[in-house]
């Protein structure tokens, strides 16, 4: 789409109505006195011209609105001449280009919030003059004045269907879009349904998701100001019975709720341990009540999404977001994570910059890899998948030079010179693109398969029917049974299979987690796939079969560094295939310390800080069945480990029989024991 679209697009609902457009009768094509009459059944050319006659003015509207689709804009009604039941009525009407007239200045006030929108007007000239002439009695109307010159851009087909005047949402389909709203799904993916049922290309259907959410908003009926309250009294239930849970909130000029933002003892547990890489997703709204939902998630040491917190905010603007990032740095007592994907939101992006200096923001290419089809299906048609393919082979590229080089040539190849879309994408490539993001720690959460982990996860507690007070114990259930699911997958940690034989192998499955030792193991089998060869500076590591080219791998055995060109370490927390190739050659039998972290570990961190750190009697319970589990484990491995570990339990057990029993212990047990 063209710069000029793309402008008209986000500009087009401008209400002013300058009176500057000259319409002067002599600007135009004037009706001939001596001119033959025509019937009506001219309205159905395809060009108007003076003399075209229309029964009335509604179908003249209509036949130049028609017109102005194909070429490639729209109308607007403008000025009149008469007024219906006043002397001879309605005389004269102009319809005008939709970029007719200027936009008045208007006036500050500072008592209300300005929306700082540019205008679509540029003083088009273009417009259709109709006079109403009565004949042997029967009045009918004539074209007797047209311009079609522009002084702008028209519209290509398949961007014109986008301006405001042939956006229309059916009743018919309004009706759908309600009926899916008390489903509880999001608007895009309503958008998908509705394109699938009427078998219609992505981004085709006459309407956008921001007439979507406009008509979610014309019918929302819950009371606010109730909600508001009710979500309050909540956070401060749960605040009496847990110390330990966080809420912080801010009251706008009328007293009423304005922004609140909430943490659970368990969530900042968590993100103590695995706060390193954090997704903060604003791309949800609650649709019952239309507030932007901001939640904060990140990825465990099983690879399973874990809720750090949620915000509700009124507006998306940088104050707004700011003040979410502050509270949410509250929670976690100041520390800020070492990255932050979100989506592409610029005043996020400033607000970020601004409360969280040393994290490294990136955008989530699931966010951005979502709005591909409103983007380019229409621009693109047959060669959209072609497109795609393409787009992600490059977005996978290692050198930065590659990627750029790349870049060019698939603009080129797909004619994309003047995409708005393309231009910003590639102006933001530092944030999105791997090869400028591999050397930072995401933990795993830019890939496919966690992409929809993350948001299956977001999905379990997104409900239209969810009152706001009761969304905050939905959160916290949900995170609960997700913490089972940790559990059940802590007790099969025996059902790890070796595959090479290697010592470096069994030495990280007794310490890594199934999921990160599955990451680890993949890279160790491909591993024997590759030759190293000692230069100067480290080793150069390629595949086998090729004789050019490799990664350059950097290893001081004394100190235990290695460090490969591919960065794959520095971007996941697990060694590539080149740094394992060269541990292997040199003898290396257990992977260095450094190099197996300790979030990627079954248990990363110790048993009395996650008791110390959990107020919750039944959460420590929790953990403490989740060590026990692991030390089962771990003690079946071999005859030496079992006979220690089972003297120093009894020891231990010994030890707690002595300490006294509390009620509230009593009542834990007698629950757990109910639920085995």
């Amino acid at each position: 789409m063209s710069e000029d679209a793309g402008q008209m697009l986000a500009i087009y609902d401008d209400p002013s109505d300058q009176r500057s457009l000259s319409l002067d009768e002599t600007s135009s094509t004037e009706e001939s006195p001596d001119e033959t009459r025509l019937s009506l059944e001219t309205i159905n050319d395809a060009v108007p011209y003076i003399g075209q006659r229309f029964a009335t003015h509604d179908a003249a509207y209509e036949f130049y609105s028609e017109y102005a689709k194909r070429c490639g804009f729209s109308i607007r009604r403008h000025r009149t001449e008469g007024k219906d039941g006043v002397g001879k009525g309605l005389t004269r009407r102009y319809f005008v280009c939709h970029r007719a007239g200027n936009t008045p200045v208007k006036t500050l006030n500072d008592s209300k919030p300005q929306r700082n929108r540019k205008s679509s007007r540029c003083g088009c000239q273009a417009y259709l003059r109709i006079s109403k002439v009565t004949d042997s009695g029967a009045a009918e109307w004539r074209v007797t004045g047209f311009v079609n010159h522009h002084n702008h851009e028209l519209l290509e087909p398949n961007q014109v269907r986008f301006l405001p005047a042939y956006r229309t949402i059916s009743d018919a389909d309004k009706n759908r879009i309600l009926m899916f709203a008390k489903t509880g799904i999001s608007v895009q993916q309503m958008m998908r349904l509705m394109e699938l049922e009427k078998c219609v290309e992505p981004g085709y259907l006459p309407f956008t998701e921001k007439d979507v959410r406009n008509l979610l908003q014309s019918f929302r009926k819950s009371d606010q100001e109730d909600e508001s309250l009710d979500l309050l009294r909540m956070c401060r239930n749960n605040k009496e019975k847990d110390p330990n849970f966080k809420f912080e909130y801010t009251l706008d000029s009328n007293n009423r709720l304005d922004s609140i933002a909430w943490s659970y003892a368990s969530s900042v547990q968590s993100y103590d341990i695995y706060g390193d890489a954090v997704v903060f997703d604003t791309t949800h709204r609650l649709t019952t009540f239309d507030m932007p939902l901001g939640i904060w998630v990140g990825v465990n040491n099983y690879g399973m999404p874990c809720f750090f917190g949620c915000v509700l905010l009124r507006e998306e603007n940088l104050r707004s977001f700011s003040w979410a990032l502050k509270a949410f740095l509250g929670f976690m007592n100041g520390k800020a994570p070492q990255t932050i994907l979100t989506d592409q939101n610029m005043c996020l992006k400033e607000a970020i910059a601004i409360e969280m200096p040393t994290t490294k923001h990136a955008l989530c290419i699931w966010m951005i890899v979502a709005k591909f089809p409103s983007w380019f299906n229409a621009v693109l048609g047959e060669r959209y998948n072609e497109w795609k393919t393409e787009f992600y082979r490059l977005y996978n590229l290692e050198s930065i030079e590659d990627f750029e080089l790349g870049w060019r040539d698939m603009v080129s190849s797909f004619g994309l010179h003047t995409n708005r879309h393309i231009a910003n994408l590639f102006a933001l490539r530092s944030l999105w693109a791997l090869p400028y993001l591999r050397s930072h720690f995401f933990a795993g959460m830019t890939t496919t398969g966690h992409s929809k982990a993350i948001n299956s996860f977001i999905q379990r507690f997104l409900s239209a029917q969810t009152r706001l007070a009761y969304f905050v114990e939905q959160v916290a259930v949900d995170f609960k049974d997700q913490a089972a699911e940790q559990q059940t997958m802590q007790q099969n940690l025996q059902n790890i299979c070796l595959k090479t034989g290697a010592p470096m192998e069994s030495h990280a499955a007794s310490i890594l987690t199934p999921f990160a030792f599955s990451k680890l193991q993949e890279q160790l089998v491909l591993a024997a796939h590759y030759a190293s060869f000692q230069m100067d500076d480290g080793f150069l590591v390629r595949h086998h079969t090729k004789l050019e080219g490799g990664r350059k791998v950097y290893w001081v055995p004394r100190e235990g560094i290695i460090s490969c060109s591919c960065h794959q370490f520095e971007f996941s927390g697990i060694l590539c295939r080149h740094a394992l190739r060269v541990l292997s050659t040199g003898n290396c039998f257990q992977i260095p310390d450094r190099y197996l972290p300790l979030r990627w570990r079954r248990i990363s961190t110790s048993p009395t800080k996650l008791a110390q750190s959990s107020s919750d009697h039944a959460d420590r319970i929790q953990w403490l069945q989740s060590m026990v589990s692991t030390l089962v484990a771990e003690s079946a491995k071999s005859k030496e480990r079992l006979d220690m570990a089972t003297e120093q339990v009894y020891s231990l057990l010994s030890r707690v029989r002595e300490q006294p029993v509390t009620s509230q212990g009593a009542r834990d047990i007698s629950h757990i024991h109910r639920n085995l």
